[in-house]
């Protein structure tokens, strides 16, 4: 998830703007809001310390509502090629909002908290994300934004020890459930999930008790505040598509490889196939294939590669483009996801990279790039 296209024209805050400004953030424009980057340790060190112990993320800026009403999973459907009525309580999933060609708008998160539907979308797409519910869904349910709460992330294989510090129930939860908590008489949605890889957490609070939650968990040996820069390196080695990016309208689950998020009750034969926007042009990619795939590529020199360098076959004939790409922290060497012809999207592939004018050679391989390490319980 994040960035897409945003008409803001005034930098927001979110409400830990403070908080990263003592702790000597620098902050950068993202998605409408002014953002920390990188805090002073720098964002390899950031990086690392995610992967090895807890790094805390701001992603306040991200949009939070709910869907509610007797008909808000049916009507939820209707928009995304994902199961929302089979889903139980307190569980989480992941979703896209399509158009009409089935092309994603957004990807986002919801659960199911029983009483209503808890979704997330991307920062920069949320006014244009709430204009589309309201138009497609806005006389079937109710529609609530969320403005005054913001959102923490905290990843990383420590980050249920430092939590449960705090909140010892959280250890209860597992991968992709969600269950509501009591701070310090604060009232927190908590869902044990993320976009890094690793185990972790994000946690929704009220904006005005965002900053002491924020520096309860900061006290925590194993926490360090972690910015964009790394947020951004961990999801591409988790193989996350970054909105924007890997993901924007004009490409379709499928073109992404997102065909796991898609479940068998939606698809050609389901109980509840088709139904949504977009439904014809991506059951039939379902079915038949598409043209281009998105694909995990890893340099076999160590040259990065970055987000729109033109790949090529061997034989040096156009063949698809760098979607997001950087040098690896974690396994310091280059690596990318790119969208490709679907000819060139099975393993083990060569390709090369236009870097510069000179061809650097490169390798699809699967994906994750660093294996994912989620408590599945």
């Amino acid at each position: 998830m994040e960035p897409c296209l945003s008409d803001m024209t005034e930098l927001l805050k979110t409400p830990l703007n403070d908080l990263h400004l003592s702790l000597g953030a620098r902050m950068v424009p993202f998605a409408g809001y002014s953002m920390p980057v990188q805090y002073p340790e720098g964002l390899m060190a950031e990086h690392l310390h995610t992967r090895a112990q807890a790094g805390l993320f701001d992603v306040s800026h991200m949009g939070q509502l709910t869907l509610s009403g007797p008909d808000a999973a049916a009507a939820f459907e209707s928009l995304m090629p994902v199961d929302v009525m089979g889903l139980g309580v307190g569980k989480q999933r992941y979703g896209m909002l399509l158009n009409a060609e089935g092309g994603v708008l957004d990807d986002l998160m919801f659960v199911n908290r029983g009483d209503d539907i808890f979704v997330i979308v991307n920062g920069a797409c949320k006014a244009a994300d709430l204009a589309h519910l309201q138009q497609h869904i806005g006389q079937r349910c109710t529609i609530t934004p969320l403005p005054e709460r913001g959102l923490l992330a905290l990843q990383g294989p420590q980050a249920v020890t430092a939590l449960a510090r705090l909140l010892p129930e959280v250890t209860q939860l597992v991968f992709m459930t969600g269950a509501s908590f009591v701070w310090q008489g604060v009232s927190l949605f908590i869902t044990r999930s993320g976009y890094t890889g690793e185990d972790g957490f994000e946690i929704s609070v009220p904006a005005v008790q965002a900053t002491a939650l924020a520096q309860a968990l900061l006290v925590q040996p194993e926490v360090k505040p972690i910015g964009l820069g790394a947020r951004n390196s961990l999801r591409l080695e988790a193989g996350m598509c970054l909105y924007g990016q890997d993901l924007d309208p004009h490409t379709t689950p499928v073109e992404a490889s997102l065909n796991w998020a898609i479940q068998k009750v939606r698809r050609t034969g389901g109980a509840r196939a088709g139904g949504f926007l977009g439904a014809e042009r991506v059951l039939a990619q379902l079915d038949q294939g598409a043209q281009r795939l998105r694909v995990g590529l890893v340099g076999l020199e160590r040259v990065p590669v970055r987000e729109h360098t033109e790949l090529q076959n061997t034989q040096g004939q156009r063949i698809g483009e760098i979607t997001s790409g950087l040098l690896s922290p974690s396994l310091n060497q280059p690596i990318a996801l790119g969208s490709v012809q679907a000819e060139y999207a099975a393993i083990g592939t060569q390709v090369q990279a236009l870097v510069r004018g000179k061809a650097v050679p490169m390798e699809v391989r699967p994906l994750p790039f660093v294996p994912n390490r989620y408590h599945r319980g």
